[in-house]
């Protein structure tokens, strides 16, 4: 096999095999969509960086979820619509082994951050006397960082597993962006191990997290079940269920993706899923805090009636 190997120095990304019309009519919606996603976020990181009643832990850790969400558009949204427009525009060897360490870097700390704001809520729903206590700003700071670390670890695992093995052609990745299982497919050497890790991080980043927000919300539910009147059970549910929705979708998504050809589901398939977890996800998350949180409504509120004349 060594005698047939090349030195690749770029890729195709296969994408979706659509007609040109439709490929263009797609390039103008996902340009809408990414255009709104970056919108919302930024939205979302203005006003509580301008808003000082939004300076909690609880919408801390909102910021952070909507930097990722940001960074996580931007790693593959561009390169879609590049290839939208010009299907045989070729991605480097290099742009794609960092497209693909960004995308699980990205993806594992958003499942991390998830994890933390569901302790979050917990804290200040069962433990409402002690949670300035145990959710101070250093301990806040303490578990954003972590977040982050933690989120690159795998993705380091993973890009350092990737780097060495060969490719021999064909340079088609049968993806719209430089997707760790496209990629090793294209590999001409043996990716067992490359496998075995795979399914391991899925454990460790994808059914760690799930288990302990399941936990998280099983105390949160007790807890509201125990108050006495229906507006306090109300008002407490109200203060999680925006992230509910948000862990929903992106948990969602992500399950099915990864469990998908365990059940022969076609590669096609999970690049749609893969597709609406990297578009669709980031910009319905802000519009889910927006309308579903009345305190990101009137900080906008605020912020609106102040900008007019």
């Amino acid at each position: 096999m060594g005698g047939n190997q090349t030195s690749v120095t770029e890729f195709l990304l296969v994408g979706f095999l659509l007609s040109p019309t439709m490929q263009v009519l797609l390039f103008g919606i996902f340009s809408i969509f990414y255009a709104f996603t970056l919108l919302g976020n930024g939205i979302i990181l203005g006003l509580i960086s301008l808003d000082s009643r939004l300076h909690t832990p609880m919408y801390f850790f909102l910021s952070h979820l909507a930097t990722v969400d940001i960074a996580f558009a931007c790693t593959t949204v561009p390169q879609m619509l590049v290839n939208l427009l010009s299907p045989a525009q070729p991605i480097s060897y290099a742009g794609c082994m960092t497209q693909t360490f960004l995308f699980m870097t990205f993806a594992s700390t958003e499942c991390l951050l998830l994890v933390v704001m569901s302790y979050d809520r917990y804290v200040a729903i069962c433990l409402p006397l002690r949670y300035s206590t145990i959710m101070s700003w250093r301990v806040c700071l303490t578990l954003a960082v972590t977040s982050w670390t933690i989120g690159v670890l795998p993705a380091l695992v993973h890009f350092l597993l990737l780097l060495p093995l060969p490719f021999c052609g064909p340079q088609k990745v049968n993806h719209f962006f430089c997707e760790l299982l496209a990629v090793l497919n294209l590999a001409c050497a043996d990716t067992h191990l490359n496998e075995v890790v795979i399914v391991a991080g899925v454990v460790v980043v994808l059914v760690g997290p799930v288990s302990t927000i399941v936990v998280s919300y099983s105390h949160i539910l007790c807890t509201i079940l125990k108050i006495q009147s229906g507006e306090g059970r109300w008002k407490a549910f109200s203060t999680c269920s925006s992230h509910l929705c948000v862990v929903g979708l992106f948990y969602g998504t992500a399950i099915i993706t990864y469990a998908g050809p365990l059940y022969g589901d076609s590669e096609e398939h999970n690049n749609y899923l893969l597709l609406f977890h990297s578009l669709f996800n980031p910009m319905l998350n802000p519009l889910i805090y927006s309308l579903r949180n009345r305190d990101v409504n009137a900080a906008l509120r605020r912020r609106l009636e102040k900008e007019r004349p």
